[in-house]
């Protein structure tokens, strides 16, 4: 039961990571800075690289799961700037600060995420999933667009 626990609540964080996606792309949009930022992304990487090496896991399977986090946001951003160009009357009428408000509670989720992986590291990779364990139930409640990209930023861990 502890396996199917620590993997229920990586999947609700990296669902409030994708959730967060939509702040991101808010700012994006409204600002006109482009979606894929290469130098953050690899700030984020080596962070969690690093952070790895601190926590004492392999490095390898945090940054799979950041790379597919980060390609789980950019689904959402594609997915919201074609909708808003599309459709002009649902532009978002706030823009976030990205580097303010945004980027820290991105950061407070990958210190939540990276302690997760650290509880779990006696079961990583998660090679057999309880049958109890259902990612539909996570995800159901989002619509089709987050349901996707949460099921990208979850792939290193359903297919290790």
């Amino acid at each position: 039961m502890r396996l199917v626990g620590s993997f229920e609540l990586l999947a609700e964080l990296a669902v409030r990571r994708v959730l967060l996606g939509d702040l991101v792309a808010a700012a994006k949009y409204n600002t006109g800075t482009q979606i894929h930022d290469p130098v953050r992304e690899q700030q984020i990487l080596d962070a969690v690289a690093a952070d790895s090496v601190r926590l004492g896991i392999p490095v390898e399977p945090p940054r799979r799961l950041f790379h597919a986090q980060i390609e789980a946001s950019k689904i959402v951003q594609r997915g919201l700037f074609a909708r808003w160009d599309r459709y002009p009357h649902e532009r978002p009428a706030r823009t976030p600060d990205l580097a303010r408000e945004v980027r820290p509670q991105l950061d407070r989720l990958t210190t939540q995420i990276m302690d997760q992986l650290h509880a779990a590291v006696d079961v990583w990779p998660p090679a057999t999933l309880s049958q109890d364990w259902r990612l539909g139930d996570i995800v159901q409640p989002l619509d089709e667009l987050h349901r996707r990209a949460v099921t990208v930023s979850l792939r290193p861990i359903l297919l290790p």
